[in-house]
């Protein structure tokens, strides 16, 4: 094997992505399709593990996959401008900041019914009280 050319479960290590993730992105279209071995194996190059790299990265920031497309399109292209970048991580940093706050409140909410909760032998539970209603 040639140090530039991975197959799928080398390729999975290099990225830290893992074999199925790799096939479903290739699947989806996000990166393209892998070139095969005589054998008919799937084979990487350096080019796209670093880009499966990059999608990692990404996920690990919490974009998605669509996101992550929009991304890569502009990782490629070097005519891009640095704004398109910048208003899509921007866009970005709003969804996380609306999802923040909907956490807080949900932390919230649960740490007031457990403060309610005795948590003793007895089978009175206001989290479970609170859970059964039907309020939204």
């Amino acid at each position: 094997m040639q140090s530039d050319l991975y197959n799928i479960g080398e390729a999975a290590i290099a990225s830290c992505i893992s074999s199925k993730m790799i096939r479903r992105y290739e699947e989806s279209g996000l990166i393209p399709k892998a070139s095969r071995s005589l054998s008919d194996y799937r084979v990487y190059n350096g080019k796209n593990v670093n880009m499966l790299r990059f999608i990692k990265h990404a996920r690990d920031l919490g974009f998605s996959v669509k996101q992550i497309s929009s991304l890569l399109n502009l990782w490629t292209d070097q005519a891009r401008s640095s704004s398109e970048v910048k208003s899509l991580a921007t866009e970005h940093i709003l969804l996380l900041d609306q999802k923040l706050k909907e956490l807080n409140t949900m932390k919230s909410e649960l740490t007031r019914l457990v403060s309610c909760c005795h948590g003793d032998e007895r089978p009175d539970c206001p989290i479970l009280d609170s859970l059964a209603q039907n309020e939204i």
